[in-house]
């Protein structure tokens, strides 16, 4: 027949035009399939006033949320130039000058077109709770005028509070345990992970900052002795209980001005105090000493209005000083940590964070595992008993306030621990202090962006081209189209002249 002739005659331009049209075909369903979706993420910023400073983290998660929490993670990190809010109480127009720097650091990393979707929360902690305590209506207008300055940005501002005391411990304790991987299986890859299947053994949080400490945990008795240290949590579809709680006077600057506001008392206005370095001199107010409400239980009437501070140090005996503080001697409960308050027997790993980990860091205690508790007492005897000369000149780039305090704050950290929180020699090894995990601090913002981003709406993921049937289909068939073309040719090129034999 004539059509038989042509394609005998034109064999050779059929396969080779079939040839590119499979492959064509081909490669179009591919890459149309697999490009790249648009990148569909969220951003927060949340804001951390602690006492002595403030600090800005910036955090994205994906819009289409896994078991209806946000997989949050953090991308910056701004610290705000200056103390904590609450010492702008008599200086508030200042406030929006302190502010400004890490705000509009802010809004350079969020890609413009999300900023009027991008919520910003302002947690105030234990500095603005003794603020509220000592003139609620000064607290509230250093809040109202932080809300002023961020409602000026181009963010959805959401508010600016104080937050409770438990909050904090428990939101620190959902940081720690998000970023451990403890709450959902996609997160098992992480190196930090204790080995074994149990992902649900969750660790412990003890937080210290300047003006309170907070501990949490999930206690092995679900029931408690005190309802007011219980709290409940849903997260990625799983049910917490956890124990917290927070105490106020009790973070490492707060602590300083009780032993101090405790120990002037017996003086003629130079106190030889052993938490500080031999050699060590500083004059002190007593004004500033009494001005805390933390330190009004010890506040007495003085001949003098300053006093100096002579360091002596010695370990042994800056710890006695400050195993005063803890009042061990009435328990309403089974058992308590000091002050009458109540504590469950501790359970399982702990993460210790903020001024746990700084501390311990400059002591050297953070890098491998965690030193016995013999080894951190031996090297604080021998750290308190050196010569502030000798300190500063060995660490003259660290902030003299900080240097001379370092003494005071390992032995306080060691008495709180071993003497608050009834650690043990073996439970000791279960304390693991840290900064960060996967590139995020540890601390309560990400916990508290974690919780609020389960009343942010899921958006619906964005989908392919095709539908997965088709795109199979569609696969399948030119792929059988490519392999009968290469097949005939070979045959072509095997017996041509039966191809080619009816049309000679």
């Amino acid at each position: 027949s004539e059509l038989k002739r042509f394609c005998s005659r034109n064999l050779l331009v059929i396969l080779g035009f079939s040839f590119i049209l499979a492959v064509v075909a081909l490669l179009a369903v591919g890459l149309t399939q697999n490009k790249s979706l648009p990148e569909n993420v969220k951003y927060g910023i949340v804001l951390d006033a602690g006492s002595s400073h403030t600090s800005l983290y910036i955090y994205t998660w994906p819009a289409e949320k896994e078991n209806d929490t946000g997989v949050v993670h953090q991308i910056e990190e701004c610290k705000v130039k200056g103390p904590g809010i609450s010492k702008y109480a008599q200086k508030v127009n200042d406030i929006e000058l302190y502010l400004a720097e890490c705000m509009e650091r802010a809004r350079e990393v969020v890609p413009q077109s999300q900023h009027q979707e991008t919520p910003v929360y302002l947690g105030a902690t234990a500095g603005m709770r003794l603020l509220r305590i000592e003139n609620e209506p000064l607290a509230n207008r250093v809040l109202n005028t932080v809300a002023n300055s961020l409602s000026s940005y181009p963010f959805d501002f959401q508010g600016a509070r104080i937050i409770t005391g438990q909050e904090e411990g428990a939101y620190g304790w959902i940081t720690i345990n998000y970023l451990l991987g403890k709450f959902t299986q996609k997160l098992r890859w992480l190196n930090l992970m204790p080995k074994g299947d149990d992902t649900q053994g969750t660790y412990g949080a003890l937080d210290l900052g300047g003006a309170s400490t907070q501990i949490t945990f999930v206690p092995q008795n679900k029931s408690t002795e005190s309802p007011d240290n219980a709290l409940h949590f849903r997260l990625y579809g799983k049910d917490y209980s956890i124990y917290t709680h927070s105490f106020l006077c009790y973070g490492k600057d707060q602590a300083l001005m009780q032993k101090l506001a405790k120990d002037i008392q017996d003086t003629n206005g130079t106190l030889r105090d052993p938490c500080f370095h031999p050699g060590y001199e500083k004059v002190m107010n007593i004004s500033d000493l009494y001005k805390s409400p933390c330190t009004k239980r010890f506040e007495t009437t003085l001949p003098f209005h300053q006093f100096q501070i002579q360091g002596t140090g010695n370990y042994q005996q800056c710890q006695q000083s400050i195993l005063q503080l803890f009042n061990t001697s009435y328990c309403p409960y089974s058992r308590c940590s000091f002050d009458g308050v109540f504590l469950p027997p501790l359970e399982g790993d702990f993460g210790a964070f903020s001024a746990f980990y700084y501390v311990m860091e400059f002591l050297n205690f953070t890098s491998g595992e965690t030193p016995s508790q013999e080894k951190v007492m031996d090297k604080m005897k021998e750290f308190c008993s050196l010569r502030w000369e000798e300190l500063k000149t060995n660490f003259g780039a660290v902030k003299e306030k900080y240097l001379s305090e370092y003494c005071f704050s390992g032995t306080y950290i060691l008495s709180l621990l071993l003497n608050g929180y009834h650690f043990t020699a073996d439970s000791w090894k279960h304390i693991h202090f840290m900064g960060k995990i996967r590139s995020s601090d540890v601390g309560w913002t990400l916990g508290y962006m974690l919780n609020l981003t389960n009343m942010i709406p899921a958006e619906q993921p964005s989908s392919t081209p095709l539908p997965h049937s088709t795109y199979i289909f569609l696969m399948v068939l030119f792929s059988l189209i490519l392999v009968i073309v290469i097949v005939i040719a070979m045959s072509v090129f095997r017996k041509p002249s039966y191809f080619w034999k009816d049309t000679v």
